[in-house]
Protein backbone atom coordinates (compact mmCIF):
# COMPACT_ATOMS: atom_id res chain seq x y z
CA UNK A 1 0.00 0.00 0.00
CA UNK A 2 2.61 2.54 1.13
CA UNK A 3 4.95 1.60 -1.72
CA UNK A 4 2.44 2.85 -4.28
CA UNK A 5 1.96 6.11 -2.29
CA UNK A 6 5.73 6.61 -2.13
CA UNK A 7 6.18 5.90 -5.82
CA UNK A 8 3.49 8.37 -6.92
CA UNK A 9 4.71 10.99 -4.41
CA UNK A 10 8.25 10.69 -5.79
CA UNK A 11 6.93 11.20 -9.32
CA UNK A 12 5.02 14.28 -8.11
CA UNK A 13 8.20 15.77 -6.60
CA UNK A 14 10.17 15.11 -9.77
CA UNK A 15 7.62 16.08 -12.40
CA UNK A 16 5.26 18.57 -10.76
CA UNK A 17 7.65 20.28 -8.33
CA UNK A 18 10.75 19.88 -10.56
CA UNK A 19 12.98 19.24 -7.53
CA UNK A 20 16.60 18.15 -7.84
CA UNK A 21 17.51 14.49 -7.24
CA UNK A 22 19.05 15.38 -3.86
CA UNK A 23 15.90 17.20 -2.71
CA UNK A 24 13.65 14.35 -3.85
CA UNK A 25 15.77 11.81 -1.95
CA UNK A 26 15.62 14.00 1.19
CA UNK A 27 11.81 14.14 1.03
CA UNK A 28 11.62 10.39 0.49
CA UNK A 29 13.87 9.75 3.51
CA UNK A 30 11.53 11.87 5.65
CA UNK A 31 8.56 9.78 4.56
CA UNK A 32 10.54 6.58 5.13
CA UNK A 33 11.20 7.67 8.73
CA UNK A 34 7.46 8.10 9.30
CA UNK A 35 6.55 4.68 7.91
CA UNK A 36 9.39 3.04 9.88
CA UNK A 37 8.04 4.62 13.06
CA UNK A 38 4.51 3.43 12.32
CA UNK A 39 5.82 -0.10 11.69
CA UNK A 40 7.79 -0.01 14.96
CA UNK A 41 4.63 0.69 16.95
CA UNK A 42 2.63 -1.82 14.86
CA UNK A 43 0.36 0.88 13.48
CA UNK A 44 1.13 1.19 9.75
CA UNK A 45 -2.06 3.08 8.95
CA UNK A 46 -3.01 4.40 5.54
CA UNK A 47 -2.46 8.17 5.06
CA UNK A 48 -6.21 8.78 5.38
CA UNK A 49 -6.25 7.10 8.82
CA UNK A 50 -3.32 9.08 10.25
CA UNK A 51 -4.26 11.90 12.61
CA UNK A 52 -2.46 14.78 14.33
CA UNK A 53 -1.76 12.71 17.45
CA UNK A 54 0.03 10.07 15.34
CA UNK A 55 2.22 12.77 13.80
CA UNK A 56 2.97 14.37 17.18
CA UNK A 57 4.10 10.98 18.46
CA UNK A 58 6.32 10.67 15.40
CA UNK A 59 7.88 14.09 16.15
CA UNK A 60 8.58 12.96 19.73
CA UNK A 61 10.18 9.79 18.34
CA UNK A 62 12.42 11.86 16.04
CA UNK A 63 13.45 14.08 18.98
CA UNK A 64 14.36 10.99 21.05
CA UNK A 65 16.73 9.90 18.27
CA UNK A 66 18.87 12.91 19.18
CA UNK A 67 18.30 14.69 15.86
CA UNK A 68 18.97 18.44 16.18
CA UNK A 69 16.20 21.04 15.93
CA UNK A 70 17.13 22.15 12.40
CA UNK A 71 16.97 18.58 11.07
CA UNK A 72 13.72 17.94 12.98
CA UNK A 73 12.17 21.00 11.34
CA UNK A 74 13.26 19.77 7.91
CA UNK A 75 11.76 16.30 8.52
CA UNK A 76 8.47 17.86 9.65
CA UNK A 77 8.49 20.04 6.54
CA UNK A 78 8.90 16.87 4.47
CA UNK A 79 5.92 15.21 6.18
CA UNK A 80 3.79 18.33 5.64
CA UNK A 81 4.75 18.25 1.95
CA UNK A 82 3.59 14.63 1.67
CA UNK A 83 0.18 15.35 3.20
CA UNK A 84 -0.28 18.40 0.96
CA UNK A 85 0.28 16.03 -1.95
CA UNK A 86 -2.24 13.57 -0.47
CA UNK A 87 -4.81 16.37 -0.22
CA UNK A 88 -4.23 17.38 -3.86
CA UNK A 89 -4.63 13.76 -5.00
CA UNK A 90 -7.71 13.17 -2.77
CA UNK A 91 -5.88 10.44 -0.87
CA UNK A 92 -6.95 12.27 2.31
CA UNK A 93 -9.96 14.53 2.86
CA UNK A 94 -8.18 16.71 5.44
CA UNK A 95 -4.53 17.40 6.17
CA UNK A 96 -3.54 16.02 9.63
CA UNK A 97 -0.22 17.92 9.54
CA UNK A 98 -1.72 21.45 9.42
CA UNK A 99 -1.39 22.00 13.18
CA UNK A 100 1.87 20.04 13.50
CA UNK A 101 4.43 22.36 15.11
CA UNK A 102 8.13 22.51 14.28
CA UNK A 103 10.76 23.20 16.94
CA UNK A 104 11.55 26.90 17.30
CA UNK A 105 14.76 27.72 15.48
CA UNK A 106 17.12 30.56 16.18
CA UNK A 107 18.06 31.85 12.77
CA UNK A 108 21.84 32.25 12.70
CA UNK A 109 23.10 35.14 10.66
CA UNK A 110 26.01 34.11 8.42
CA UNK A 111 29.41 35.76 8.47
CA UNK A 112 29.61 38.53 5.89
CA UNK A 113 32.70 39.93 4.23
CA UNK A 114 33.11 43.64 3.68
CA UNK A 115 33.88 44.83 0.16
CA UNK A 116 37.46 45.51 1.31
CA UNK A 117 37.81 41.94 2.63
CA UNK A 118 36.54 40.51 -0.66
CA UNK A 119 39.02 42.70 -2.53
CA UNK A 120 41.76 41.50 -0.17
CA UNK A 121 40.92 37.83 -0.82
CA UNK A 122 40.84 38.30 -4.59
CA UNK A 123 44.13 40.24 -4.49
CA UNK A 124 45.90 37.13 -3.12
CA UNK A 125 45.27 35.20 -6.35
CA UNK A 126 48.49 34.48 -8.30
CA UNK A 127 47.61 35.77 -11.77
CA UNK A 128 50.86 34.45 -13.25
CA UNK A 129 49.33 30.95 -13.34
CA UNK A 130 46.53 29.48 -15.45
CA UNK A 131 44.67 28.38 -12.31
CA UNK A 132 44.99 31.89 -10.90
CA UNK A 133 43.46 33.44 -14.02
CA UNK A 134 40.56 30.98 -13.78
CA UNK A 135 40.12 31.54 -10.02
CA UNK A 136 40.00 35.32 -10.49
CA UNK A 137 37.17 34.87 -13.03
CA UNK A 138 35.35 32.48 -10.66
CA UNK A 139 35.44 34.75 -7.59
CA UNK A 140 34.61 37.90 -9.55
CA UNK A 141 31.60 36.07 -11.03
CA UNK A 142 30.42 34.66 -7.69
CA UNK A 143 30.51 38.06 -6.01
CA UNK A 144 29.16 39.99 -9.00
CA UNK A 145 26.15 37.67 -9.45
CA UNK A 146 25.55 36.18 -5.98
CA UNK A 147 25.78 32.64 -7.30
CA UNK A 148 25.50 29.45 -5.29
CA UNK A 149 28.62 27.29 -5.58
CA UNK A 150 26.66 24.65 -7.55
CA UNK A 151 25.50 27.35 -9.98
CA UNK A 152 29.10 28.48 -10.42
CA UNK A 153 30.58 25.08 -11.23
CA UNK A 154 27.71 24.31 -13.62
CA UNK A 155 27.76 27.70 -15.40
CA UNK A 156 27.65 27.17 -19.17
CA UNK A 157 29.24 29.20 -21.94
CA UNK A 158 25.90 29.06 -23.78
CA UNK A 159 24.33 30.85 -20.79
CA UNK A 160 26.65 33.87 -21.05
CA UNK A 161 25.21 37.00 -22.64
CA UNK A 162 28.20 39.18 -21.89
CA UNK A 163 27.48 41.63 -24.70
CA UNK A 164 24.33 42.74 -22.86
CA UNK A 165 25.71 42.16 -19.34
CA UNK A 166 23.62 39.14 -18.25
CA UNK A 167 24.07 35.45 -17.50
CA UNK A 168 21.42 32.74 -17.39
CA UNK A 169 21.66 30.75 -14.16
CA UNK A 170 20.19 27.29 -13.60
CA UNK A 171 19.36 27.16 -9.89
CA UNK A 172 17.59 24.80 -7.48
CA UNK A 173 14.97 22.58 -9.06
CA UNK A 174 16.38 23.47 -12.51
CA UNK A 175 14.70 26.89 -12.24
CA UNK A 176 16.30 29.45 -14.54
CA UNK A 177 16.87 33.14 -13.91
CA UNK A 178 18.65 35.99 -15.68
CA UNK A 179 21.20 37.80 -13.51
CA UNK A 180 23.15 40.97 -14.34
CA UNK A 181 26.93 40.57 -14.35
CA UNK A 182 29.43 43.34 -13.61
CA UNK A 183 32.14 44.69 -15.91
CA UNK A 184 35.05 43.29 -13.85
CA UNK A 185 33.57 39.79 -13.91
CA UNK A 186 32.94 40.05 -17.67
CA UNK A 187 36.52 41.18 -18.27
CA UNK A 188 38.05 38.33 -16.27
CA UNK A 189 35.78 35.70 -17.86
CA UNK A 190 36.97 36.88 -21.26
CA UNK A 191 40.63 36.82 -20.16
CA UNK A 192 40.19 33.27 -18.83
CA UNK A 193 38.38 32.06 -21.96
CA UNK A 194 40.79 33.65 -24.42
CA UNK A 195 44.07 32.91 -22.63
CA UNK A 196 43.56 29.76 -20.55
CA UNK A 197 40.47 27.78 -21.45
CA UNK A 198 41.21 27.92 -25.18
CA UNK A 199 44.32 25.77 -24.56
CA UNK A 200 42.56 23.11 -22.47
CA UNK A 201 42.02 19.54 -23.69
CA UNK A 202 38.32 19.35 -22.87
CA UNK A 203 36.77 16.00 -21.96
CA UNK A 204 33.64 14.92 -23.77
CA UNK A 205 30.53 16.27 -22.07
CA UNK A 206 32.26 19.35 -20.64
CA UNK A 207 32.52 21.41 -23.84
CA UNK A 208 29.91 23.91 -22.64
CA UNK A 209 31.07 24.16 -18.99
CA UNK A 210 32.82 27.47 -18.42
CA UNK A 211 35.19 26.74 -15.53
CA UNK A 212 37.37 23.65 -16.00
CA UNK A 213 40.04 21.85 -13.97
CA UNK A 214 43.43 20.79 -15.35
CA UNK A 215 41.88 17.56 -16.65
CA UNK A 216 39.42 19.43 -18.87
CA UNK A 217 36.46 18.60 -16.63
CA UNK A 218 34.13 20.67 -14.45
CA UNK A 219 35.32 21.76 -11.02
CA UNK A 220 33.87 20.19 -7.88
CA UNK A 221 32.12 22.28 -5.23
CA UNK A 222 34.79 21.15 -2.74
CA UNK A 223 37.51 22.58 -4.99
CA UNK A 224 35.87 26.03 -4.86
CA UNK A 225 35.75 25.72 -1.07
CA UNK A 226 39.49 24.97 -0.90
CA UNK A 227 40.34 27.84 -3.26
CA UNK A 228 38.45 30.37 -1.12
CA UNK A 229 39.73 28.98 2.21
CA UNK A 230 43.33 29.17 1.00
CA UNK A 231 42.98 32.74 -0.26
CA UNK A 232 41.22 33.89 2.94
CA UNK A 233 44.07 32.43 5.01
CA UNK A 234 46.60 34.30 2.86
CA UNK A 235 44.59 37.49 3.32
CA UNK A 236 44.64 37.00 7.10
CA UNK A 237 40.84 36.79 7.39
CA UNK A 238 39.73 34.66 10.34
CA UNK A 239 35.94 34.74 9.78
CA UNK A 240 34.12 31.49 9.04
CA UNK A 241 34.24 31.53 5.24
CA UNK A 242 32.82 29.26 2.57
CA UNK A 243 31.80 29.79 -1.08
CA UNK A 244 28.35 30.75 0.25
CA UNK A 245 29.95 33.70 2.07
CA UNK A 246 30.38 35.45 -1.27
CA UNK A 247 26.65 35.02 -1.98
CA UNK A 248 25.72 36.32 1.49
CA UNK A 249 28.04 39.27 1.04
CA UNK A 250 26.60 40.06 -2.40
CA UNK A 251 23.06 40.19 -0.97
CA UNK A 252 24.03 42.09 2.18
CA UNK A 253 25.90 44.77 0.25
CA UNK A 254 22.88 45.24 -2.03
CA UNK A 255 20.45 45.60 0.88
CA UNK A 256 22.80 47.92 2.76
CA UNK A 257 23.02 50.04 -0.38
CA UNK A 258 19.22 50.38 -0.47
CA UNK A 259 18.34 47.75 -3.11
CA UNK A 260 14.70 46.63 -3.35
CA UNK A 261 14.22 43.31 -1.54
CA UNK A 262 12.17 41.87 -4.41
CA UNK A 263 15.01 42.61 -6.83
CA UNK A 264 17.48 40.89 -4.50
CA UNK A 265 15.10 37.91 -4.23
CA UNK A 266 14.98 37.65 -8.02
CA UNK A 267 18.77 37.81 -8.39
CA UNK A 268 19.36 35.21 -5.66
CA UNK A 269 16.69 32.89 -7.06
CA UNK A 270 14.86 32.59 -3.73
CA UNK A 271 11.41 31.04 -4.11
CA UNK A 272 10.12 32.87 -1.05
CA UNK A 273 10.71 36.50 -0.02
CA UNK A 274 10.99 35.31 3.61
CA UNK A 275 14.30 33.61 2.73
CA UNK A 276 15.63 36.91 1.40
CA UNK A 277 14.39 38.81 4.46
CA UNK A 278 17.31 37.49 6.52
CA UNK A 279 19.32 40.25 4.87
CA UNK A 280 17.04 42.93 6.33
CA UNK A 281 18.16 41.72 9.78
CA UNK A 282 21.77 42.11 8.72
CA UNK A 283 20.88 45.57 7.45
CA UNK A 284 19.37 46.54 10.80
CA UNK A 285 22.61 45.54 12.54
CA UNK A 286 24.49 47.70 10.05
CA UNK A 287 22.16 50.64 10.73
CA UNK A 288 22.55 50.23 14.49
CA UNK A 289 26.33 50.12 14.17
CA UNK A 290 26.22 53.26 12.02
CA UNK A 291 24.18 55.08 14.67
CA UNK A 292 26.56 53.96 17.39
CA UNK A 293 29.52 55.27 15.47
CA UNK A 294 28.16 58.55 14.13
CA UNK A 295 25.11 59.74 16.09
CA UNK A 296 25.99 62.02 19.04
CA UNK A 297 23.14 60.66 21.19
CA UNK A 298 24.51 57.11 20.88
CA UNK A 299 28.08 57.94 21.84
Amino acid sequence: MWQSYKKSYKAYLQLEKSLSDNSVEAYMRDLEKLTQHLQTINSLKSPSAINLKDLEQFVQYVARLGINATSQARIISGIKSFFKYCLIENIVTKDPSVLLESPKLKRALPDVLSFEEIESIISKIDLSTADGTRNKAILETMYSCGLRVSETVNLKISCLYLDIGFIRVIGKGDKERLVPIGKDAIRHIKIYKENVRVHAEIKRGFEDILFLNKFGQGLSRVMIFYIIKDLAKKAGITKSISPHTFRHSFATHLVEGGADLRAVQEMLGHESITTTEIYTHLDRDYLRETLNRFHPAFK
